[in-house]
């Protein structure tokens, strides 16, 4: 599991794409826009970060420089420890009426803030069902998205009652193609209440 992207919707998309390029080093990527069935609109930013994200390894283990030599010799799975390459961010925002603009509206003072946090999974549904029957996690659809042409499978949990915080399950395919338009709309629209 990867923390695949964070999603923030705002009240000033360019303005906050340019505080993550300059204080994170993120890179602009694209700007895209999104109309609704009610005729709603949403455009978002995607950023890509500093670092190239590996095409054929999704992870590497690192040994850590304070651990005591003599554990360093005996080879144990304690020594080492997954990193994964860094989260693209989505930063949207949209006018009075729309879904996200409503959010924003609601949320932190006019001001947004983080909507979701994107994990990639195995397999969705899967952890759907753990995360349902371990910790009492609800989803807002019984099961998830699937764009076959862009090889996603998508979720968005409702929020956690532990965390407080949106979850996507995300599993994306070999081709790896980034989003899937029909599927950004509804994940959007599923969350249109809260």
């Amino acid at each position: 599991m990867r923390l695949d992207h964070i999603a923030y919707r705002v009240s000033d998309r360019e303005k906050t794409t340019e505080f993550f390029k300059d204080c994170l080093g993120y890179q602009y990527v694209g700007t895209y826009s999104l109309e609704f069935d009610d005729g709603s609109t949403t455009e978002f930013n995607m950023l890509a970060p500093p670092e190239d994200r590996p095409t054929d390894v999704q992870e590497w283990s690192v040994l850590l420089a304070d651990v005591p030599p003599d554990e360093q010799e005996t080879g144990k799975d304690v020594n080492f420890h997954a990193y994964h390459a860094p989260p693209e961010i989505a930063v949207s925002e949209g006018p009075a009426g729309s879904i996200v603009g409503d959010w924003v509206a609601r949320t932190n003072g006019g001001n947004g803030g983080v909507h979701h946090i994107a994990y990639e999974v195995e397999d969705v549904a899967a952890t759907m069902k753990y995360w349902s029957e371990k910790h009492g996690v609800e989803f807002y659809s019984d099961e998830p998205l699937v764009c076959e042409e862009d090889d996603l499978v998508q979720v968005f949990s409702k929020p956690s009652p532990i965390t407080g915080v949106i979850y996507e399950l995300i599993t994306r395919g070999k081709d790896n193609k980034g989003f899937c338009v029909q599927n950004v709309k509804a994940l959007m629209n599923s969350t249109k209440e809260i």
